[in-house]
């Protein structure tokens, strides 16, 4: 990886999602360079020259680079240094236990361009993480967000993958994957990351992602969070009125996170959840 000021913005189930901003202030070619791992790089910013494999680049704010092992990386910075781009960094495990793991697996390095809609989800994915959000969350987004790269890169995506006329012992088997996950979350499993939760119901977490959305129609992520939001209030009523404490039993990032995700699901703050709750029969009052 090229000198630059780096920024981790998520590591867990197999991957590890960071933000660079590249230091490399140098007209010529530096490289080529072997990856050892499976690397995504998504271009925010900036504009430089690439060399993959031999065949040449020019990289702007639409790139995006799939490298493989053993896949040879050259740069050159022309028009100066300062690109920012956010790189994915994931493990043969992870992609091997995906639907679409041969079209990430049996291909050497791909680029293409990333859509726009594509490329404001993978923004706000960046925003979501220096704001704080948990692993779990981080993990679904990011499978999500792997899907459609890849048609980006000119592969067939999901849709294509899974396009295969669905038979009811299908149907019925996604509905009980789906019943297992919600009885799993009614237990209480909320401090566990994606794969922990996948592996508890035996599936992936690609698929479980994918199944649970088509079968409930809403993301795992959205669902587990209104389960939390739910616990939580539960507990306000209860008297605890510690919302670090709360956090922490629910497994949210921190006492913000908990905060930003009562108020985007109730339209309300905590404090004035608790207000709506008490039992002293005053009337409640906003803040």
């Amino acid at each position: 990886m090229a000198p630059g000021v780096y920024r981790r913005l998520g590591r867990a189930d197999g991957f590890h999602l960071y933000d660079m901003r590249c230091l490399v202030d140098h007209p010529g070619w530096l490289g080529p360079k072997p990856e050892s791992g499976f690397r995504v790089v998504l271009a925010r910013s900036g504009a430089y020259l690439r060399r993959v494999n031999g065949r040449e680049t020019f990289v702007d704010a639409t790139s995006v680079l799939l490298m493989r092992p053993g896949d040879e990386l050259s740069v050159a910075h022309p028009l100066g240094c300062g690109d920012v781009f956010t790189g994915l960094d994931v493990t043969a495990e992870l992609l091997a236990a995906r639907a679409d793991c041969r079209l990430w697996l049996d291909r050497r390095g791909w680029e293409g361009t990333v859509g726009d809609r594509v490329d404001l989800r993978h923004r706000a994915l960046v925003a979501a993480c220096r704001r704080g959000i948990d692993g779990f969350e981080t993990a679904e987004r990011v499978h999500h967000l792997m899907a459609e790269l890849l048609a980006a890169s000119g592969q067939p995506g999901d849709d294509v993958v899974r396009a295969v006329r669905r038979r009811p012992a299908t149907l019925a088997a996604h509905r009980r994957l789906a019943d297992q996950t919600r009885a799993a979350l009614a237990a209480g499993l909320f401090h566990a990351g994606l794969r922990d939760l996948a592996s508890t119901v035996n599936s992936s977490p690609h698929h479980l992602s994918r199944v649970f959305h088509t079968v409930v129609g809403q993301s795992l992520t959205a669902y587990r969070n209104r389960m939390r939001v739910r616990a939580v209030l539960h507990d306000l009523d209860q008297g605890v009125s510690s919302l670090r404490t709360l956090a922490h039993r629910y497994g949210f990032a921190d006492q913000s996170h908990l905060t930003r995700v009562v108020r985007q699901h109730l339209g309300e703050s905590p404090s004035t959840c608790v207000k709506l709750l008490r039992r002293d029969g005053g009337p409640p009052t906003r803040t």
